[in-house]
């Protein structure tokens, strides 16, 4: 039988084999503590200005822009700096190496798209004297977080008359919010008895959105006349415009510091636009690089990367395709 090991003999055993795991604050320098912060701001702005997809690709052109990079499409000489749009819900960058494309590329890919709420295309009902709008989760949400919370509409409507219409409601101070109401604790008896999962149900995760009537008690659809009138107000939108809209409905209000220390950050939609983020990041600082570096930024990747806009679609062969063309290569 093989001697017993010490206490001391394992712990050493310990030290040299076993993955030492150490806190990053604890590695960090002080300049680089201070830097962490002033990314931590940026990244914050990042989360705020890019809540749906399309207003992510939205601010990865314009940070793309102000370093240099150039339409892809609308070019007929390499510039070395390249970005491709695609519907507006998918978005590539890439900076020319110093080796033919042939010999290969480095490919960082994340997604832009986070769980969320979607208006359907007939949303706006009225029942018990309230006006409400129809819902459908999209990706995989925990339907209890969306309950007596903020939320606000993003989206595009594509008018009859006016073309798209980008609207944002409820993140602005003077903007009203949407919520959907849940039951309060002594009402909720059979409610606390299901599952969790069955206990909110998706269908039911339908948005307030007013409850004031127009007109009198003959009115008809007096408390959705109401809504429509402020939707018409605000951005000329009419009811049939629903139907050629993309409205999300996401929480309202900013990405915030959390703790006393503010060393976490709270804010929506980080799943996956830290990783967004931090990509844009590291492509708007190369310079030259050996192989081609390209970032892609994909939508519908919370309901398995489906679609033109997906990573299952051939954005990437197009983009790869476009500069090989730009730069000569076959």
């Amino acid at each position: 039988m093989d001697k017993k090991i010490s206490k001391k003999e394992i712990e050493n055993l310990e030290k040299q084999i076993l993955r030492n795991q150490t806190l990053v604050w604890d590695q960090l320098m002080q300049k680089e503590k201070i830097e962490a912060f002033i990314m931590g701001d940026k990244y914050k702005a990042f989360l705020d200005n890019a809540k749906t997809e399309r207003e992510a690709v939205s601010d990865i052109t314009k940070c793309a822009i102000k370093e240099g990079f150039s339409d892809i499409d609308k070019l007929d000489k390499p510039t070395g700096k390249y970005y491709k749009i695609f519907r507006n819900k998918a978005i590539a960058l890439a900076i020319t190496g110093t080796s033919p494309i042939k010999k290969g590329l480095n490919i960082i890919a994340s997604h832009i798209d986070s769980p969320r709420l979607d208006l359907k295309q007939n949303p706006l009902y009225e029942d018990i004297s309230l006006a409400l709008m129809k819902t459908h989760y999209y990706g995989g949400i925990k339907k209890y977080h969306w309950l007596a919370r903020p939320l606000a509409l993003h989206g595009r409507v594509i008018t009859k008359n006016s073309g798209p219409i980008d609207i944002k409601i409820g993140e602005a101070e003077t903007d009203p919010v949407f919520m959907i109401s849940d039951l309060l604790p002594h009402l909720a008896a059979k409610q606390n008895k299901k599952k969790l999962s069955e206990a909110f149900e998706g269908e039911k995760l339908n948005l307030l959105a007013g409850s004031l009537p127009t007109g009198d008690t003959k009115t008809k659809n007096r408390f959705k006349l109401t809504v429509l009138k402020y939707l018409n107000d605000r951005y000329k939108i009419i009811e049939e415009d629903f139907i050629s809209a993309e409205i999300e409905a996401v929480p309202a209000g900013k990405a915030r510091d959390v703790g006393m220390d503010k060393s976490l950050i709270g804010g929506y939609g980080q799943d996956d636009r830290i990783c967004a983020f931090t990509s844009l990041e590291a492509i708007l600082k190369i310079n030259k690089p050996e192989k081609t570096s390209v970032v892609l930024f994909f939508d519908k990747e919370e309901i398995g990367s489906e679609g033109n806009t997906g990573a299952k679609s051939q954005f990437l062969e197009q983009f790869v395709s476009d500069l090989a063309n730009i730069t000569g290569e076959d």
